[in-house]
């Protein structure tokens, strides 16, 4: 879409959202609504349209480029090491952000050799990736022989020699306005005075010289860099790159804040991919040694598969909502289908790639939607049920589950945003998707479904409604049971922990610990499909099978754990004869997962899990956000640990599936939770924990719809997605089921444990729960 066109459409949102807000309620409230809502599917489908070209696909779903990159040893007595091999895997993994890599695969191969692999390159974009991955960037700052060029001018006449530390090197200058390009020679030091591995940053922005390169030091870089302008002030330093002057400035003064900057005759292309380059440097040269396209990770037979059990949760899904809620149903459902489109177009507008992580991001989102029409449809019955009439009843039943719906999403909401900030890889794909998918759901749910459901009230269509009523109000002692929960809980934790710490690296799939990757050749077209069979009866069904095809050869590699190699080839070459087979290469993988993608990864988890303790505790209570914590990490616990029970490995996609559980975990403690502060805050009579389990039993009719219509279309993707994705629903139906269970019977007794534990009592918590009731004004 044309850049002016989506500016001024988005100004126009902007101004439609402020007049929405600023209206009253009435008709032309619905009809800015219902306008802004058409404006932003129609935008949405303009953005997607036509799909398979404007929809990125990852890797896993749509295959890439690969690359085969080699280190290459300078010195035969200085070895390639483990140290430097993982240095280059870091240093490759940041430099493909540069192109929105969209969580590529980037592995050691063997003892010396990298694989790339990158989606969505086109023929412009493969070529500018061969040139980043390969370019070493060493950085390095000379002085130029300090006396402005009379000792070059003696060695040019014959009268002088160059110094032994020093050497004569060209330095050619941009061309001029009449695109002269000129050459100096200069005598510059042989030895760096200050080399690029004391670059910490690295930024590319357009200034008085054209683009220009900025770098910052780190404390010891910046120092030294002080000193050395210090000392040679009026004198000239020589920036090089890869052995090249780039520019020759004369220190004008000394510069002791840390920057420094690289001018030359950039364009913008090449500034910005100096920048990435500067501030991942390798230590030793590469070349790239291979490079073919590649099938998608997960392959075509496992895609067809999961998208139709997809395509069918889904209308399951529907179907449920629409039969049990009826005509509020059939709102929620076209609220969804909304949400879905936006969600998409916003993806897409970002040129956000889908991968499966982003997939169960989107799941995750869908849940959320879903449980907003539930929250809201369930006070409403409650409303109509105290004899209000429908319109009052409709804005009684909004008002009230705002609450649960703001603190939910916004609580789900900092977590996204704080994983997009600190990781990378796939959690960075799924913090994208859950917080686009996050602020689409509270749009439906909040200014779609609500206005269509008054809009026919108020126009007299709609003047009665009827739901059905499966769970009725129960009086369960749920609280009275949380100790013997907490103990079949803490049961399971140890026995999932025990079976962790013996199974040891057993527990990790090829992603986490490598593996063996076996390359074979055909000169027949390959079904992976049949591949995927034939290695079913070594129970390697669900191994990683890549198909690609170069010089008129039909190649396949499939990744396995580590030993299996041999195994995986005798089993096709007996159960595919006559596809004839020959095996090109057989050699150990490395892990995906780099310990500088898990660093990161954990940083960010933590720092997730901080927020949630700071955001719950000012909108609730500290006794409140440590339970929320608590049941957060006791739904990923379990889940871990059941898998390691059942003998399972946790691979990369796991990562999406543990994202998934703790956003609806999280998501189902703060539902609980609003309505035990409403209880708390009204002012009923009964004890703390009588009022807690009312609450607690006027949500359970929620709490299992939201769990039951969540787990359909992962149902669907386990039992009809295929052996790749299996592992991964299974993940999720046992994170939904837990979480369910937990935020009832884990999350709650320890908000009354911890507030008897601090000798406080009803008022004392009602207190505090009142103080904060600092209530957010409902949208309408």
């Amino acid at each position: 879409m044309n850049p002016a066109l989506t500016f001024f459409a988005g100004l126009l949102l902007l101004v439609l959202f402020g007049w929405y807000f600023a209206t009253d309620s009435g008709l032309r409230k619905h009809l800015l609504a219902l306008f802004l809502a058409a404006m932003l599917v129609a935008f949405s489908i303009a953005t997607i349209w036509p799909p398979e070209k404007k929809i990125a696909l990852g890797l896993d779903i749509k295959g890439g480029t690969s690359f085969l990159i080699k280190l290459q040893q300078l010195d035969k007595d200085k070895p390639i090491t483990p140290g430097l091999l993982d240095q280059a895997v870091e240093v490759i993994r940041k430099r493909v952000d540069y192109f929105g890599g969209g969580e590529p695969i980037i592995s050691p191969v063997g003892q010396d050799r990298i694989l790339v692999q990158i989606p969505g390159l086109d023929t412009a974009k493969i070529q500018e990736a061969r040139g980043q991955l390969s370019r070493v960037a060493k950085l390095e700052f000379r002085l130029v022989y300090p006396d402005n060029g009379e000792r070059l001018g003696a060695i040019d006449k014959g009268t002088d020699v160059v110094p032994p530390e020093y050497k004569i090197e060209n330095y050619k200058h941009a061309a001029d306005e009449n695109e002269n390009a000129t050459t100096e020679r200069l005598l510059v030091k042989k030895k760096a005075d200050l080399g690029g591995d004391r670059v910490s940053e690295s930024h590319a922005f357009y200034g008085n010289e054209g683009w220009t390169v900025q770098l910052k030091f780190d404390g010891e870089g910046a120092k030294k860099f002080g000193q050395i302008t210090e000392q040679y002030k009026g004198h000239r330093f020589a920036i090089v790159l890869d052995g090249i002057i780039q520019s020759a400035p004369v220190i004008r003064d000394a510069i002791y804040g840390g920057d420094a900057v690289i001018t030359g005759h950039f364009g913008e292309k090449e500034a910005r991919g100096l920048a990435s380059v500067l501030e991942n440097p390798l230590q030793t040269p590469v070349s790239i040694e291979e490079e073919r396209s590649v099938s998608p990770t997960l392959g075509a037979d496992s895609i067809r598969a999961s998208i139709l059990a997809g395509l069918v949760g889904l209308a399951i899904t529907l179907v449920c909502v629409a039969l049990y809620y009826r005509i509020p149903g059939l709102i929620a459902c076209l609220a969804l289908l909304v949400n879905i489109v936006l969600l998409i177009g916003a993806l897409t507008m970002f040129h956000f790639v889908l991968t499966l992580p982003g997939i169960a991001g989107i799941i995750l989102t869908i849940g959320l939607a879903v449980d907003a029409s539930v929250l809201v449809y369930e006070r409403l019955r409650e409303e109509l049920a105290l004899g209000k009439s429908l319109r009052v009843a409709i804005e009684a039943a909004y008002g009230k589950a705002f609450s649960s719906i703001f603190d939910a999403n916004v609580t789900t909401l900092i977590t996204a945003v704080i994983l997009f900030w600190r990781a990378t890889g796939p959690i960075k794909g799924f913090a994208i998707s859950l917080t686009l998918g996050i602020l689409a759901s509270l749009f439906t749910a909040l200014i779609v479904g609500r206005n269509i459901f008054e809009a026919l009230v108020d126009n007299s269509r709609l003047k009665k409604v009827s739901m059905l009523h499966l769970i009725s109000a129960q009086n369960i002692d749920f609280l009275g049971k949380g100790f013997l929960a907490c103990m079949c809980s803490l049961a399971l934790i140890i026995a999932g922990a025990t079976s962790f710490y013996v199974r040891g690296e057993k527990n990790f799939g090829v992603d986490f610990r490598g593996g063996d990757l076996i390359t074979l050749s055909s000169p027949q077209a390959i079904d992976v499909g049949q591949v995927r069979t034939a290695l079913a009866p070594i129970n390697l069904a669900d191994a990683s099978i890549q198909e690609s095809n170069q010089a008129g050869k039909n190649y396949i590699t499939v990744r396995t754990p580590l030993h299996t190699s041999d195994q995986v080839e005798k089993q096709i070459m007996t159960v595919m004869p006559q596809a004839q087979f020959k095996v090109e290469g057989a050699e150990r993988v490395g892990a995906l997962v780099g310990g500088e993608l898990a660093r990161s990864s954990l940083i960010a988890l933590g720092l997730g899990i901080l927020g949630i303790l700071i955001f719950v505790t000012l909108r609730f209570e500290l006794s409140f956000a440590v339970g929320a914590i608590v049941a957060l990490l006791h739904d990923v616990l379990i889940t871990v640990g059941v898998f390691s029970l059942l003998h399972r490995e946790l691979t990369l996609t796991m990562v999406g599936a543990v994202l998934t559980i703790a956003g609806y975990s999280i998501n189902d403690t703060i539902v609980v939770y609003d309505r035990i502060r409403e209880g708390l805050a009204s002012g009923r009579k009964g004890s703390i924990e009588q009022i807690m389990n009312e609450s607690i039993n006027q949500t359970l009719s929620r709490t299992i719809l939201t769990c039951t219509v969540t787990l359909i279309p992962i149902l669907c993707l386990f039992f009809f997605g295929g052996a790749v994705l299996r592992d991964f629903s299974l993940a999720i139906i046992i994170g939904v089921v837990v979480g369910t269970y937990s935020s009832i019977f884990i999350a709650s007794p320890i908000v009354l444990w911890w507030t008897r534990a601090r000798g406080g009592g009803k008022t004392t918590l009602q207190r505090e729960i009142i103080s904060k009731q600092t209530k957010p004004a409902t949208a309408s």
